[in-house]
């Protein structure tokens, strides 16, 4: 179990795109009497600052802060990327909000190592195609994984091991339990309760007649590092795509262009494997100073053909005319997606018995049985590996 969270995350976001304000206290909030702080980089913390504090009160602990607004467009497309990146690696993902969730990671052993190599993959490629850090907490169970993740925050990778879940946890304040609120704690203090392992040790009755049957059970099942929740997947829109970031930052438009068919055949792969179509492509791109544009269009007919969203995402790229922009990071992605077998195709008078799509089905069926890349477009066949970049298979169609 994987408990990530992102590092002061809307200040981040506003130190990334300042790149001046880095090592500087910043504070994300409201201005005026009744502004409170949202957000606070590290630097402001260490004067007290901290979340839902009144900004007038964080000001005078820390006059030489700067004061930001916030974005919250900004932050929620942060967000939905490394929301995706975490589908990319598997599909048990459960947000808790923008800036955090829980991973099931027991199925990608075999593609991406043990959880703790994967939590190290995560942290790197957060850092390398966001340009902020996250922390992770890697345990048995929610509770103790987002224990750890706090504790091992900023930057910073912690694991706690079954056999290791009593020592970490019972010299932890009771405050650390959850469900333990500003009342439950006076209580348990007054009980002389200052540790989980204190309450830990207390009959189970006993706690329930201090806070409460409900309260006490579950109090007494933490403190135990017993937590049999799983992760309970969201439900994200219906859409599939994949991105990749390159290794160095990329100027030359034949270069973008042969990876945004590289993505297109990925995607439209996909889409072909689920048995869906894609209505609209998005394409996706984002600078070497880490701003970030898309582009859309919706098709008159749905697809599946890679060729068909290369196209579409080709022309929404050169329309940008971006002449030589240095560009960070590609995507394309397929939206408004319709099961297949319930949607008509459109025949052209004149088209040839067999076209590209039964050329891509061909070469799905070759891939099957020799290997991903057994059949690709000749375009792709002079294009290497982006260095530095992340595996191919970004986010899954996700339904």
């Amino acid at each position: 179990m994987l408990h990530v969270d992102m590092d002061a995350f809307f200040a981040s976001v506003e130190v990334r795109r300042r790149p001046e304000l880095a090592g500087k206290p910043v504070i994300v909030g409201g201005t005026g009497n009744r502004g409170v702080v949202t957000s606070a980089t590290y630097e402001a913390r260490a004067y007290g600052v901290h979340s839902a504090m009144p900004t007038s009160r964080a000001l005078r602990l820390c006059p030489t802060a700067t004061v930001l607004p916030g974005d919250l467009a900004l932050y929620g497309e942060v967000s939905r990327s490394v929301m995706a990146l975490f589908r990319s690696i598997t599909p048990l993902v459960e947000p808790l909000s923008l800036d955090e969730a829980f991973l099931d990671v027991s199925g990608a052993g075999r593609r991406l190592g043990d959880p703790v190599a994967i939590a190290e993959y995560i942290r790197a490629r957060v850092f390398d195609e966001q340009g902020i850090t996250c922390s992770v907490g890697v345990a048995p169970s929610k509770f103790v994984a987002k224990l750890a993740s706090t504790r091992s925050k900023p930057d910073g990778l912690l694991v706690v091991r079954p056999a290791e879940v009593m020592e970490f946890l019972h010299p932890l304040p009771v405050g650390a339990l959850w469900g333990v609120g500003a009342k439950t704690e006076e209580v348990l203090l007054r009980l002389g309760l200052r540790t989980v392992g204190d309450l830990a040790h207390v009959p189970v009755r006993t706690l329930q007649r201090a806070v409460g049957p409900a309260a006490g059970a579950h109090l007494h099942e933490l403190a135990w590092g017993r937590d049999p929740r799983r992760v309970v997947p969201d439900e994200p829109d219906r859409s599939t795509g994949a991105e990749e970031t390159f290794g160095t930052d990329v100027d030359d438009p034949a270069v973008v262009h042969r990876e945004l068919l590289h993505l297109a055949e990925r995607t439209a792969g996909r889409l072909r494997s689920t048995g869906v179509l894609a209505r609209t492509v998005t394409l996706k791109v984002r600078f070497a100073d880490f701003t970030t544009i898309t582009r859309s269009r919706t098709l008159k007919v749905p697809t599946d053909v890679g060729q068909e969203l290369y196209d579409t995402a080709r022309a929404l790229y050169d329309a940008l005319g971006l002449e030589r922009a240095r560009i960070r990071l590609v995507g394309v992605r397929a939206e408004g997606l319709v099961d297949a077998d319930g949607t008509a195709r459109q025949l052209e008078l004149g088209a040839r018995e067999h076209g590209r799509r039964d050329a891509e089905l061909a070469a799905d069926r070759a891939s099957r049985r020799f290997g991903a890349g057994a059949v690709r477009p000749a375009t792709l066949l002079t294009r290497r590996s982006v260095p530095g970049a992340g595996p191919a298979g970004g986010p899954g169609t996700r339904r």
